[in-house]
């Protein structure tokens, strides 16, 4: 998403009490974005450099006091609820400081010392990727289920406008209009993890949705679900909720064929049951596959049926991941054989077949 956007959605997330991630290439703007949050909301900004932090800098230093060991308040400690706390370059943080960072996520405390209420929290971070040098890669989905994880890309018309308050060169502007491509180098953000739903980020979901208004809903409901959720339970959860599309169950699509809901719905809605599709025959037990093959041809004809409502080349992944499975040397490959081979009698399927 644009700056703009990402910065409409971090306040909406903050003042609902939870933390936004904002993954982005370097210079794309996200410490600047922080601090217009700042300006605008009339708060302090502190700024903490994890990639540059001792664990002694974050959590502050032991003393002594009534024979007992206390920790003083690190020096960046807010005294006041108008703060926002931008936890920059987390992903280059070391180990020891992101547990840290996740008492503060969690508790919103660092042992005693409790964040005034109010406090915003922010984060930062470079998709975990070769142009950049990692300390360690989040890899743990109970950390990472503790933001809402936010993409940034700049647009040119935004950067134009930041770049003329801040009276950058007509040369350089001039160019820039001429050629945006060359404003950066744009590359795929992924954060090698999979995002996954789980009761939390469901409860997370409701309170900054709650803080939308319905024009806001509209417009970043997908968004942010996937940011939490991850793509494909934010897909369903959207298609439900925006346009009271209900996303069938795999099975019942291969043993009572396409519903006229999925029928007359948008093809982005009836490809995302293909991703379904592959997630419930990749896991099927025992008990499944006997169900499936007493309705083979049935499940073979609803499967060519679904040619006619997803793209090709979702079909084809489809029918693919079939094959693949009838190759394989597990105990359900021979369902999957005679699926294939049903499957071959239609004449839709069978070109797909020949091209595998």
């Amino acid at each position: 998403m644009n700056v703009n956007d990402a910065k409409i959605l971090s306040r909406r997330i903050m003042e609902a009490g939870e933390v936004p991630l904002l993954v982005g290439h370097f210079g794309v703007g996200k410490t600047d974005l922080a601090r217009e949050l700042a300006r605008e909301s009339s708060r302090e900004l502190t700024i903490l450099i994890l990639s540059q932090m001792e664990p002694g800098d974050l959590l502050g230093l032991p003393s002594r006091e009534n024979e007992r060991t206390v920790f003083l308040k690190p020096d960046w400690w807010p005294e006041t609820g108008q703060t926002l706390i931008l936890l920059d370059e987390i992903n280059r943080a070391h180990r020891s400081i992101r547990n840290a960072v996740m008492q503060l996520l969690i508790d919103r405390r660092i042992h005693n010392h409790v964040l005034p209420d109010g406090t915003w929290l922010m984060a930062t971070m470079n998709p975990p990727d070769e142009e950049y040098d990692q300390a360690d890669l989040i890899t743990d989905p109970a950390f990472v289920s503790r933001f809402f994880i936010l993409d940034v890309s700049p647009a040119f018309n935004e950067w134009s406008e930041w770049a003329r308050e801040r009276n950058v060169s007509k040369d350089v502007m001039g160019f820039l209009s001429k050629y945006p491509e060359f404003l950066y180098t744009p590359s795929p953000v992924s954060l090698r993890i999979e995002l996954r739903p789980s009761p939390r980020s469901w409860y997370k979901l409701s309170r900054v949705l709650d803080n939308l208004t319905p024009d806001e809903k509209t417009r970043y409901a997908y968004h942010l679900a996937a940011g939490i959720l991850g793509p494909e339970a934010a897909k369903a959860f959207v298609d439900y909720s925006t346009y009271g599309f209900e996303t069938p169950l795999p099975r019942k699509i291969l043993v009572e064929g396409i519903s006229q809901t999925l029928q007359k719905h948008n093809i982005d809605s009836a490809s995302s049951v293909v991703i379904r599709l592959i997630d419930y025959l990749s896991k099927v037990d025992d008990e499944e596959v006997a169900m499936l093959r007493t309705h083979l041809k049935r499940v073979a004809k609803n499967i060519s049926d679904l040619s006619s409502v997803i793209p090709r080349e979702s079909f084809y992944a489809l029918i693919r991941f079939i094959v693949d499975k009838a190759s394989n040397s597990e105990d359900s490959s021979d369902f999957f054989d005679s699926l294939v081979e049903e499957l071959s009698t239609h004449s839709n399927v069978r070109s797909v077949l020949e091209g595998i």
